[in-house]
């Protein structure tokens, strides 16, 4: 008999909001809304009930969390990263985890770093600095 501790609310909750994040902050400074509105009917970074290795466990939870903020962080600093190739390591690592839990991701490091910055762009995924309409 094995005993399995579930998941927390607040863990399924920060899942999402790792998603929305690098829905909203991530990919807009990297590719156009045309891409994203791609891989969103694509349902990248959505579990697919088909393929899910997600059980809703503590560890798996845990395991996706940390990848997702691990992605999160080398995209941040991808523009001035000096060990380019531990990086890419990381990224990968980190996206094939989240493949085997069931979060398709098949975006590549390659992809991101040879991506023209979208930063001063108009986009409509990018969470606006107020919700006030003036």
């Amino acid at each position: 008999m094995k005993i399995v501790v579930a998941s927390t609310e607040e863990q399924e909750r920060h899942i999402e909001e790792l998603v929305e994040q690098i829905y909203k902050e991530v990919l807009p400074r990297f590719f156009p809304d045309h891409k994203i509105v791609e891989w969103k009917k694509q349902r990248v970074l959505q579990p697919k009930a088909t393929d899910q290795m997600y059980n809703g466990t503590l560890k798996d939870a845990f395991q996706i969390i940390s990848s997702l903020q691990t992605l999160i962080a080398l995209l941040d600093h991808i523009d001035g990263c000096k060990h380019e190739q531990e990086y890419q390591e990381m990224f990968e690592r980190n996206s094939q985890n989240l493949n085997e839990y069931g979060y398709f991701f098949p975006l590549a490091f390659s992809q991101f770093k040879e991506a023209e910055s979208q930063v001063g762009e108009f986009s409509q995924f990018i969470k606006p600095a107020n919700s006030w309409i003036i």
